[in-house]
């Protein structure tokens, strides 16, 4: 889970961070681009929408509108919020078709009720768990989050948001605050034994439990190498997730592993 080198949310809030010369990269670099899109696009299949039906999509941290464009060109309306002026300016520059709002997720969605379709978001949840001031508390503005996320889709719809949590511990402060919130679920880790690839995705549901799509592997001999890798370490995830190397447990298991697919209880 860990990056590469300073992770971006250890250097101050987001709307810092993400400053014009931040914002100037997800416009002009070739590879931050593609990432960016790539990620929407598996983000989207694992939100499971209807064949062929043009849906009404939030987007949290929408930053430069890069994901908003994917959703844009498979037909879908969006509305895109982020923390960063200079990252929606960026948006504004590039004429994306979405609505844009500047806000804070940590203090909730400014939605009514059932507004939308489903949700995706793309590398920002993660932010949450730090406090840049003394009255942050990640598990409060994580909750406050998740319950307005909750209300805004419509019900039964699902929310597919991709982040890099910094550790198990910081991944089951997320869900647990999901849990509280109402939302069924878990995570699917694509590629989990490659450093660059791997990619985590939080599937939320806001009706009855579903199934938990497959996570990407880059082949069958890695997918049961990642799953004997992951069950010989024993480290407890708490009562709140269930996981396993290919699939999901039933209601009356417990295993205390950690997996390549966590599921929400």
């Amino acid at each position: 889970m860990a990056f590469r080198g300073k992770r971006p949310e250890h250097g101050g809030p987001p709307e810092l961070f993400y400053d014009k010369n931040e914002a100037r990269k997800y416009v002009r670099n070739s590879r931050m681009i593609d990432v960016q899109t790539q990620m929407t696009g598996r983000a989207l299949e694992l939100l499971c929408l209807p064949e062929g039906q043009p849906c009404y999509l939030l987007d949290i941290g929408c930053g430069s509108g890069l994901s908003g464009d994917y959703l844009s060109d498979e037909g879908h309306y969006w509305v895109g919020i982020d923390i960063s002026p200079a990252m929606l300016d960026a948006a504004l520059d590039r004429d994306t078709e979405g609505d844009l709002l500047l806000g804070d997720m940590g203090q909730g969605i400014p939605f009514k009720p059932g507004t939308f379709d489903g949700c995706i978001s793309i590398s920002a949840v993660q932010w949450l768990c730090n406090a840049n001031k003394k009255s942050d508390i990640p598990a409060k503005r994580l909750y406050c989050f998740f319950s307005s996320l909750y209300s805004v889709l419509v019900r039964g719809a699902r929310a597919v948001l991709q982040l890099y949590p910094e550790n198990s511990e910081q991944l089951e402060l997320i869900t647990i605050q999901a849990t509280k919130a109402g939302f069924t679920g878990g995570v699917v880790v694509d590629f989990p034994n490659s450093a660059k690839a791997k990619k985590f995705y939080l599937c939320l549901f806001s009706g009855p439990s579903t199934f938990l799509p497959k996570a990407l592997t880059e082949t069958t001999d890695e997918e049961e190498a990642t799953e004997s890798a992951f069950t010989s370490e024993r480290t407890s995830m708490g009562p709140a997730l269930r996981c396993s190397g290919n699939g999901c447990y039933s209601n009356g298991e417990r295993p205390s592993v950690a997996g390549i697919m966590l599921e929400i209880v």
